[in-house]
C-alpha cells in the first residue's frame, strides 16, 4: 500500500533511487545537491541500501565511476549540481556517447561567475547538447515521479540515452512537501531489472568502450544517438501512460492549463510552473483570458506537442531562467520560437529569477502585463525583474 512521507526534494531523489535498486553510487558533495550524496551514504552505511558507496576526490571522478559501473550491467547513481555539473561535463559526453542510460538529479544552481549557490538553469541548460535527456520538476512528487520514468525511458533498448532530472536548487530541493511513495513491489514491477544492450561483461571475452573512433564511422554513431533522442519521444509518451495506469498520476511531456479559450500563453520550466498556474487561476477570475504550458521534457523537445497545445494562443511569453548569453534569445525562447515558426503567434522572450532570485506572484503578472498591453514592444528578450540601477551594481568609479 502507498504511503504519504514528508520529504524535500533531495529526499525524494534519494527515495526514487533507493526504490529502483541502484548498485553502485559515486557521488561528491555541493550546495544544493549535498545532502543526496550523504543521504545515499548514510542508506548504505546502515545496510538500508545494497550498494557499493565510492568515495571521490572530484564530480569528475563520480561521473567517471558510474559511468564504468553502469557499463558492467547495474544501476549506477550520482547526483550534482552547478560547476559541479561543469566539472562532468567530459564524461558526461563519454556517458551519452556509450549510450549508458544513467539517471542523474541535477540540482539546479547558477554557474560562476558572479559567484552564487542559488537557483537558476544555467548549469543544465549548458549541458543542453551533451546528449543526455532533461526533465524538468515542477514540485517534490515530480522529482520522485520522474527519477523512475526517466529509468524506464533511458533503459529502453531503442532510447539507451542518459537522462538529468531537474529540480530548482532550494526552491525543491530543500523545500518539504507531501508526497506518496509506492510499495517496492509496484516499483520492482513498474521498473524491473537493469539488463545490459549492445555491450556485455565478460574476463574471456574482453570488449573495449570508447575506442577512438575514425572519421569513417563517427558521424555514423552520432546519428545512432541521434536516433535513440528522437525515439525517446515515442517511448516517453507510452511510459506517462503506463506511469499514469499503475501509480495513478498524471504526467506528459508537454502539459497545458487553461488553454482551450486562451489569448495569452506564458511558458514555463521548473518550479516556477507551478506559480505560473497559480496567476492564471487569479487572472481568469479577473476575465482575462491566459494560460500557461509547462515544459517538463527540455531534451527531446517536443516540437510537435508545443505547436498542437499553442495553435490558439495569440501571444505566447516565455520565461527562461537562465539568460542566454549572446544568442538571439535565451535557450527555452529558441526552442519554442522554432516549434512556433510560420504560426503568426506573436512569441516574447522574458528573463527572471537568476541567481536564486524568487520568480513571484508578481513577476508573472508582470509578464503577463508586458505582452497583454505592449508595454516593451521591439524590447526582446526582457529582463522583467532587473531593479532599476542594473548597471551600477558592484561598478567601479573610474579612477584616474
Amino acid at each position: 500500500m502507498s504511503v504519504y512521507k514528508m520529504l524535500d526534494g533531495n529526499a525524494a531523489a534519494v527515495e526514487a533511487m533507493k526504490m529502483a535498486r541502484v548498485k553502485v553510487i559515486a557521488a561528491y558533495p555541493i550546495t544544493p545537491q549535498s545532502s543526496i550524496s550523504e543521504m545515499l551514504a548514510d542508506l548504505v552505511e546502515g545496510g538500508e541500501l545494497d550498494a557499493k558507496y565510492i568515495r571521490v576526490e572530484s564530480e569528475h571522478s563520480a561521473m567517471s565511476c558510474v559511468l564504468g559501473a553502469q557499463a558492467t550491467g547495474v544501476r549506477a547513481a550520482t547526483a550534482t549540481s552547478s560547476v559541479g555539473l561543469a566539472l562532468m561535463h567530459e564524461i558526461l559526453n563519454s556517458a551519452s556517447g556509450t549510450r549508458q542510460p544513467i539517471v542523474m538529479p541535477v540540482v539546479n544552481r547558477a554557474l560562476a561567475s558572479p559567484w552564487s549557490l542559488w537557483c537558476d538553469h544555467q548549469d543544465a541548460m549548458a549541458e543542453r547538447d551533451s546528449g543526455w535527456m532533461q526533465f524538468y520538476c515542477e514540485n517534490v512528487q515530480d522529482v520522485f515521479d520522474s527519477i523512475l520514468m526517466a529509468y524506464r525511458v533511458a533503459e529502453h533498448r531503442d532510447v539507451l540515452t542518459p537522462a538529468m532530472v531537474c529540480l530548482d536548487g532550494f526552491f525543491l530541493s530543500h523545500s518539504m512537501q507531501k508526497l506518496v511513495i509506492p510499495t517496492q513491489e509496484e516499483v520492482d514491477a513498474f521498473l524491473g531489472e537493469f539488463h545490459l544492450v549492445n555491450t556485455f561483461l565478460d574476463t574471456e571475452t574482453p570488449m573495449v568502450m570508447n575506442t577512438l573512433t575514425p572519421s569513417d564511422e563517427y558521424g555514423e554513431m552520432r546519428y545512432q544517438q541521434a536516433m535513440g533522442m528522437e525515439k525517446a519521444k515515442e517511448v516517453m509518451d507510452q511510459v506517462y501512460l503506463d506511469f499514469e495506469e499503475t501509480f495513478g498520476r498524471r504526467h506528459r511531456a508537454v502539459e497545458g492549463h487553461m488553454l482551450e479559450d486562451a489569448e495569452t500563453v506564458i511558458v514555463a520550466i521548473g518550479s516556477m510552473a507551478g506559480t505560473a498556474k497559480f496567476v492564471v487561476n487569479k487572472l481568469r477570475e479577473q476575465g482575462q483570458k491566459v494560460g500557461a504550458l509547462k515544459i517538463s521534457s527540455f531534451r527531446p523537445f517536443r516540437n510537435e506537442l508545443v505547436c498542437e497545445m499553442l495553435s490558439g494562443a495569440k501571444k505566447v511569453a516565455v520565461l527562461d531562467r537562465s539568460s542566454g548569453l549572446g544568442a538571439a534569445g535565451a535557450p527555452l525562447y529558441l526552442e519554442v520560437k522554432e516549434a512556433l515558426e510560420g504560426s503568426g503567434i506573436y512569441i516574447k522572450d522574458y528573463i527572471a529569477g537568476l541567481g536564486g532570485r524568487d520568480i513571484s506572484i508578481a513577476t508573472i503578472e508582470a509578464v503577463f502585463d508586458d505582452i497583454t498591453n505592449d508595454k516593451t514592444a521591439g524590447v526582446n528578450p526582457l529582463w522583467i525583474d532587473l531593479k532599476d540601477n542594473a548597471m551600477e551594481i558592484r561598478r567601479v568609479s573610474d579612477c584616474v
